[in-house]
């Protein structure tokens, strides 16, 4: 069963560092979220899941994915647990690009157009990385239904799937840790 203060205690423990960090969009930060200590955690990896899960449904879409490398965690610890539930819910990721051989796919799973899609990410800033992903499945032919993030750092990202036509959910948002939010956040 999800437990959101489990999580928060997962995450401060294993994931939450302060000091000194450029993070992926460029910023720098005073604290960075390394999610991947927690979407590779087996009490984590079933905390995420079980999370965003209950984010996502009752009207679950056909499938679940995002931008290969960080999303695939996520994407795999809601697949497993969806089967475990009798959910037919697939999983999909998204390349960085399209490759260059065999079927020259973007997008990578037993996913097809005209399926909905959920895109899962772990920590929004910009939302540049998930914001990809989704537009890559749109592209693809599949209907985006939302982004579902573990984290909002409350620095822009939300806006940025607004003006795409995106609902963004999160399990939580940079105050839940304590943290206060940017002063340039609308």
């Amino acid at each position: 069963m999800y437990s959101r203060d489990s999580l928060v205690q997962l995450m401060r423990e294993h994931a939450l560092r302060f000091g000194d960090f450029t993070l992926a969009s460029g910023k720098k930060a005073t604290y960075y979220l390394d999610c991947r200590q927690i979407t590779l955690h087996p009490l984590g990896a079933n905390q995420i899941a079980e999370g965003l899960l209950e984010l996502i449904g009752p009207n679950y879409p056909d499938s679940v994915g995002g931008m290969a490398i960080g999303a695939d965690p996520i994407t795999a610890s809601i697949v497993t647990l969806a089967g475990q539930r009798g959910l037919p819910l697939l999983g999909f990721m998204v390349r960085k690009e399209a490759k260059q051989h065999g079927m020259g796919r973007q997008v990578e799973g037993p996913v097809k157009a005209g399926m909905k899609c959920a895109i899962v990410e772990d920590v929004i800033t910009s939302g540049g990385s998930a914001l990809q992903a989704a537009l890559a499945a749109r592209e693809f032919g599949m209907e985006v239904v939302g982004v579902y993030a573990i984290i909002d750092r409350l620095e822009g990202g939300r806006k940025a799937f607004e003006e795409a036509g995106i609902p963004l959910h999160t399990l939580f948002d940079i105050t839940d840790f304590g943290i206060s939010s940017p002063k340039n956040t609308p």
